[in-house]
């Protein structure tokens, strides 16, 4: 009896995680900041220095920032998205869409393996966390949701994101990073 509650509440845990979108993240238990051969590499301390403190808390601490609030989340600019941790590029501006949820969403990466997915079991559901390749930042969840050609809608955090527009040769991020 308890295995046939549990199943029904799983189930309705992943309904909700898709419907709702990106909630806030307390991490997996394997969260960014454990090592599992990212080409970047920093200590804690070092992060702490290099980032915001929202940043700090998305990327490193698996966190999500509230809806409506970030900075990108309705940025319209021709370009590209690019790891707040990093620098690695990892959406371009022509595969974001208006989710209606309030953080930017994407229905693919810029390069398939500029992104890697993890299983998610926190908040009670299941989801699909999503992670910078190169440093094991977390960026936010990929849902099935999505418009075609993918069905898939990537939620991603403000926080976890640059912006680096097409038109300009600089290399710099196209908005303010406090603690950078």
């Amino acid at each position: 009896m308890f295995d046939a509650i549990r199943g029904a509440a799983a189930s309705v845990a992943v309904m909700v995680g898709v419907s709702v979108g990106c909630m806030a993240n307390a991490g997996s238990g394997d969260g960014p900041s454990r090592d599992h051969g990212y080409a970047v590499k920093k200590s804690e301390a070092q992060w702490k220095a290099a980032l915001s403190e929202q940043a700090y808390r998305v990327l490193r601490q698996g966190g999500t920032e509230r809806a409506f609030t970030g900075e990108l989340w309705d940025h319209h600019g021709d370009g590209v998205y690019v790891c707040g941790g990093c620098g690695q590029p990892l959406f371009d501006s022509e595969a974001k869409f208006d989710s209606g949820t309030g953080w930017p969403s994407f229905y693919r990466p810029i390069r398939a393996d500029a992104v890697e997915t993890h299983r998610d079991t926190t908040l009670g559901m299941v989801r699909t966390e999503v992670r910078c390749s190169r440093c094991g930042g977390h960026q936010g969840h990929v849902f099935k949701d999505g418009p075609p050609p993918t069905g898939l809608r990537y939620c991603i955090n403000s926080a976890a994101l640059d912006f680096r527009s097409k038109t300009s040769t600089s290399t710099r991020p196209a908005r303010p990073s406090p603690g950078r």
